[in-house]
């Protein structure tokens, strides 16, 4: 019987859609792209949204972190998950269920090799994938001149793939120019 990537058993076993979300040719029927950011299908579903209680860091100061909107695939258990962590980290977010992601990833600049299972878009920038809050707030911070921030795959360990036994796959938080091309932003665990 053959065996499963550790990373494929996770997805299959936390219900996430993340290889159909991140490969594929994509239209931009469902998606479109506009300045002020990430604009889904508005027929999603509706009850994804789930801005949730605002967390004790956000209710002091409204205007200190920004709106992250998220666009998941309905199945993914590992974006809820993430979406937690932000919402831990003080970020308001609003979550949309979208069942065509390429369409999604292709409309906010993502580059295919820097997929992920879920694309968030904040103050103009995206964020792909399993991306730390604190990398998030540094961005926010820092306002380079970028498309945005991307974790590839998911990486075990990093926010929303947390491992039961603490584990943490090494992996990077990557910087998308203008241009499409990438460097590191950060490195997780940090050594």
């Amino acid at each position: 019987m053959p065996r499963l990537p550790l990373a494929a058993a996770l997805m299959l076993l936390l219900g996430c859609n993340a290889t159909g979300s991140a490969v594929g040719a994509a239209s931009g029927a469902d998606a479109t792209s506009t300045a002020a950011g990430i604009h889904a299908n508005p027929t999603a579903d509706a009850a994804s949204r789930a801005p949730g209680p605002a967390p004790a860091a956000a209710t002091g100061d409204a205007a200190a972190l920004p709106l992250v909107t998220v666009r998941k695939h309905s199945s993914c258990g590992c974006c809820n998950v993430w979406i937690e962590h932000l919402r831990e980290a003080g970020f308001p977010v609003e979550a949309h269920d979208v069942e065509d992601m390429a369409a999604v990833k292709d409309a906010a600049g993502v580059p295919h090799a820097l997929a992920s299972c879920h694309t968030a878009e904040v103050a103009g920038y995206f964020i792909e994938g399993h991306v730390p809050a604190a990398d998030i707030a540094r961005l926010l911070r820092e306002r380079p001149a970028a498309k945005g921030l991307a974790v590839p795959g998911m990486p075990l360990g990093s926010p929303g793939m947390e491992h039961p036994q603490g584990i943490v796959q090494p992996y990077q938080v990557m910087l998308v120019d203008g241009d499409g091309g990438s460097r590191e932003f950060s490195r997780h665990p940090e050594e």
